[in-house]
């Protein structure tokens, strides 16, 4: 299997399921005109995302790396009304490109984007969220992971990004920060008594990688 057929499978996906969203599609040539990273989840990883909040009920989200909006947008529309999303974004630059978008795509009053580092702002913020999605920097994925829980309720659905690293994960011996960040999500969900956890792999249009998933008792 090649990272070719992985993105034809994607596209045709993508065409027969996704309808055409010019919204979402000028979210990602905003943020390639302002010279953002192209890291945003997928079309599809973006649905999905979108599904689990509505399947899970959620009404208080929150996003822990917002990037240029794109995901903010897929979960924020699947809000029921009244629902509000939260986006901690470490760059200004970013956070300023992702509410135009989030603007554009009439969401400015359900999603907010606060600025600074993800472990500065998450002790300041006020629980149970619903949702979290984390896909930030990863070495800090276990701090994250450990406010999400302690922002959370029973039932609370957490969803950790980018764990996979091309199948890295699985080499003890790393030195990759990122890797290190991945197995240590890991081994906190392991080993935490309130979730119940498992991971799936992904492989497509960004290449391959996974979701770790968890529900907190």
């Amino acid at each position: 299997m090649t990272e070719t057929i992985w993105r034809n499978v994607d596209t045709y996906f993508e065409d027969a399921l996704l309808p055409d969203d010019p919204i979402l599609a000028g979210v990602l040539e905003n943020n390639r005109r302002f010279g953002l990273p192209a890291i945003d989840v997928s079309p599809l990883q973006g649905q999905l995302l979108g599904m689990l909040v509505r399947m899970s009920g959620a009404r208080r989200l929150l996003e822990i790396g917002t990037l240029g909006g794109y995901s903010s947008i897929c979960m924020g529309r699947a809000l029921p009304e009244g629902g509000h999303l939260i986006s901690l974004e470490y760059e200004t630059h970013h956070a300023d490109i992702a509410r135009a978008n989030i603007a554009r795509a009439g969401l400015a009053q359900v999603i907010e984007v606060k600025v600074g580092a993800g472990l500065d702002i998450l002790p300041t913020l006020e629980g149970p969220f619903d949702f979290v999605f984390i896909d930030a920097d990863k070495p800090n994925n276990p701090g994250y992971l450990d406010w999400a829980v302690r922002l959370s309720r029973p039932g609370t659905v957490i969803i950790c990004d980018n764990v996979v690293r091309d199948g890295a994960v699985t080499d003890a011996q790393s030195a990759d920060p990122s890797v290190i960040g991945s197995r240590d999500a890991i081994a906190f969900l392991a080993g935490h008594p309130q979730l119940e956890a498992t991971a799936i792999q992904t492989v497509g249009v960004k290449g391959y990688d996974g979701f770790a998933m968890a529900i907190v008792s």
